[in-house]
């Protein structure tokens, strides 16, 4: 029989989380002290499936010793290339406990780039999800001379294939099986060879501005973001999360995945990206973390359904929400609600509030999180408006996530909080720019010293490329990207990205690219909601025969302008956009154009759009 425990007295915390100086002796201890409880939950063909503690170890033991039987050493880096799924966990976990270096790899990504990102981290065994992802791995393999094996998740379709290189994961866990009872004592010695400081991961950036960089973060930096994350965002085992953003994202490997098994919080897997909405309701997540994209697409769905309701229904909503913001402009003042008040929002979220949050899916969410992209402050407060508080973190890969957030006993939309408990933040008095120094700060990027010297300084200060303002109590302000603000033609600076959350803030505009910078004037390029923008054509008679034509319809110019004007109206005449083009090619997660948190990308958007964007100022 397989010994699961992490040591003969599982260390515990007050609040519930396991000690541990390294990823895999956090894993172990975690097992030794939750056993048979629930770690996750994957939906297949319907059918909610849960992973306790104790079934999770043992197929991370055996994956693990199963790297052992196929060679892998210590220190050595293996890379996981798939989507979200409770495999993506167990190889990641067998991976650390093997002694390994785990890597990530977007499931978007091309063969050449899979190829590169293999390449640069010397990577010795891919694990791939399934055909489409394994396609890619057979392409790259050529030119991949210390790649060993490939171990794919789900073989379904590859029945009658066969590569001396490729095995099932199942495949690999019997291995490990054998090789576990041929070689006792080995799989302790190898849970525990890699100290504090040793590298434990990489984490590419998206390589929008070149060649993705692989950013090394040690064991001791992460469990330092940890400890971190845990006071700013308190989580037990009572808590459920969903886990459907890229997990080589520092933002779900971190936030999720580690801090699941920091704290016990179930993990629970969405069936793929396209179901999020329906997934969402049926786990009720009581934390939800998502980009703003997501945030803005729950906005909108609801917006879109008060709009199609009843007359007496749509003014319930109205007075509803009326209540909500009556009462979230107080908590915002730091104001008290007075009993009145209370016993109305009571009966508004009786009434209406609560129809509201079931249908969004958070009802029993406790908080949620927003990060990633900066996101509209009208947004926080309409979320606040239904009793959910909405909390902005800010960080990057460089600094292992989050190194601000937003208190829950004080929020203030528009702000990204105070720097967190585990790291310093300033601002640089010459530039503006935001610094971050602390343990939680990388070791480096692989490969490219000069890169890291560019990055962080001689007194160890992270330098962000965000530049922004702090107030007298400490909260931290994002106004753009150093090299995003535009500066037009006649000198005024303008911070882009306040005209773009606006922007998005309409249920009919998905995404935004303010261009201006040496022009006369702003100019947007606009990507629509292509589901809210359809029942627009569709309820006015409009007709269309696919995506491109729907963007040329003059009934949808004309819509897009009017919400334009609207946010126009927010701001100063030179900060006004005057003119827009609308993106006619609906944009997916594979799309160049946009980053896999699905952000467009604005030196590339610009330049891929140069003629469309030039008309804009030409009159063609």
């Amino acid at each position: 029989m397989l010994n699961f425990s992490g040591s003969a007295r599982p260390q515990m915390r007050t609040d519930g989380a396991v000690a541990g100086e390294t990823l895999s002796e956090l894993f172990w201890n975690a097992v030794a002290a939750r056993g048979d409880t629930v770690f996750m939950r994957q939906k297949e063909l319907g059918v909610w499936r849960s992973w306790t503690w104790r079934a999770t170890a043992q197929a991370v033991r055996e994956t693990a010793m199963g790297l052992a039987a196929i060679g892998l050493e210590p220190g050595e880096c293996v890379s996981i290339l798939s989507n979200t799924v409770v495999e993506w966990v167990i190889a990641d976990l067998a991976v650390l406990s093997a002694g390994g270096v785990a890597n990530g790899i977007y499931p978007t990504d091309a063969a050449s780039q899979v190829q590169y990102l293999c390449e640069d981290s010397r990577t010795r065994v891919l694990f791939v999800e399934d055909e489409e992802q394994l396609d890619k791995a057979l392409e790259a393999r050529a030119s991949l001379p210390l790649l060993r094996r490939i171990v794919v998740f789900d073989t379904k379709g590859l029945r009658q294939f066969s590569d001396p290189m490729v095995l099932s994961l199942a495949e690999l866990r019997e291995q490990g099986v054998a090789h576990d009872l041929a070689h006792p004592g080995e799989f302790d010695r190898r849970r525990g060879c890699r100290a504090p400081g040793d590298l434990a991961i990489l984490v590419y950036t998206s390589g929008t501005t070149g060649k993705p960089k692989g950013a090394m973060h040690s064991h001791a930096g992460l469990l330092h973001s940890l400890r971190g994350l845990q006071e700013c965002f308190p989580h037990s085992g009572r808590d459920q999360r969903m886990c459907f953003l890229p997990l080589c994202h520092v933002a779900e490997r971190v936030f999720g995945e580690y801090l699941g098994v920091y704290t016990g919080a179930v993990l629970n897997f969405v069936e793929n990206p396209d179901t999020v909405p329906e997934n969402v309701r049926e786990i009720a997540p009581t934390v939800f973390m998502a980009v703003p994209r997501v945030w803005e697409k729950f906005y909108s769905a609801v917006t879109m359904a008060v709009s199609e309701a009843g007359r007496v229904q749509q003014l319930a909503y109205r007075w509803a929400i009326g209540v909500g913001r009556d009462v979230a402009d107080r908590v915002l003042a730091g104001q008290g609600v007075g009993a009145v008040l209370k016993a109305r929002f009571a009966l508004a979220r009786w009434l209406v509030l609560g129809n509201v949050r079931k249908l969004i899916g958070v009802h029993r969410a406790r908080f949620v999180v927003t990060g990633a992209a900066p996101i509209s402050p009208d947004l926080v407060r309409w979320y606040l408006a239904l009793g959910i508080p909405m909390l902005e973190l800010w960080g990057q890969t460089e600094s292992g996530g989050a190194s601000t957030a937003m208190p829950l006993g004080r929020i203030k939309p528009g702000s990204i909080g105070p720097a967190c408990p585990h790291n310093e933040v300033k601002l640089d008095p010459a530039t503006g720019e935001l610094l971050i120094r602390g343990p939680n700060v990388f070791m480096g990027y692989l490969n490219q010293p000069e890169k890291t010297a560019e990055t962080i300084d001689a007194q160890g200060w992270l330098h962000t490329g965000d530049v922004g303002t702090v107030d007298a109590d400490g909260y931290f302000r994002i106004t753009d990207r150093m090299k995003d603000i535009i500066i037009t033609a006649g000198g005024k600076n303008i911070t882009p990205s306040e005209i773009e959350n606006e922007l998005k803030f309409s249920p009919y505009i998905t995404d935004a690219v303010v261009i201006g910078d040496k022009r006369p004037y702003l100019t947007v390029l606009v990507m629509i909601d292509q589901d809210n923008v359809e029942k627009f054509a569709q309820d006015n008679d409009v007709p269309f025969s696919n995506y491109a034509s729907l963007t040329r319809a003059k009934e949808v110019q004309d819509l897009i302008q009017r919400e334009i004007d609207k946010v126009n109206a927010k701001f100063a005449r030179v900060e006004q956009v005057k003119a827009f083009r609308l993106l006619d090619t609906q944009l997916g997660a594979e799309d160049e154009e946009l980053t896999p948190t699905m952000k467009l990308k604005r030196s590339l958007v610009q330049k891929k759009y140069a003629a469309l964007i030039d008309g804009m100022y030409t009159g063609r």
